[in-house]
């Protein structure tokens, strides 16, 4: 059954969907292509994939957790999909690029799509978008803002202050 719930974070509220039985979503409250919870289901702080979701989410921004191991499921095209897959093999503290990326999925001439598929991605953090930036190391897009995508950034380097300007 479809749930959802809103976790807190230094970042700014979450939004954590369910099926009941994987994580759908993770959206920072108000980034493109984010939900608002209405067609999520009911509120359910309780659900045990939303409360183990925020229990990650938690140890992730205390700087305790690395990886996120959680059932996943985000509804995406074949081709979205082989990104998000790719993105999760980004190791911690890493940035790779869009054409990296584009080369590991084996369509190096498909940057472009790439960086769409990415901006898609609907379990922000679990499947760590933030760590592709553009082929200078120029922080580039991220449906939730630059200045979030900077602040992960420095949380996984281990310089941290994840207090956005206001």
């Amino acid at each position: 059954m479809k749930a959802h719930s809103t976790v807190e974070s230094p970042l700014g509220s979450m939004l954590v969907t369910t099926n009941g039985q994987a994580v759908t979503g993770i959206y920072f409250v108000g980034q493109k292509y984010g939900r608002d919870g209405v067609d999520c289901g009911p509120a359910s702080p309780g659900d045990s994939v939303l409360s183990e979701a925020a229990r990650q989410i938690a140890e992730y921004f205390a700087g305790n957790r690395e990886r996120f191991e959680l059932p996943l499921a985000g509804d995406g095209t074949p081709f979205q999909r082989r990104v998000w897959k790719a993105l999760g093999e980004i190791p911690f503290g890493d940035t790779v690029t869009y054409g990296d990326i584009a080369r590991r999925i084996g369509a190096p001439r498909a940057i472009r799509a790439v960086g769409a598929a990415i901006g898609r991605n609907p379990i922000s953090i679990a499947v760590p978008c933030h760590r592709v930036v553009g082929a200078n190391g120029s922080l580039t897009g991220y449906a939730g803002g630059l200045d979030r995508k900077r602040a992960l950034l420095a949380l996984e380097r281990r310089s941290v202050d994840l207090h956005l300007e206001p």
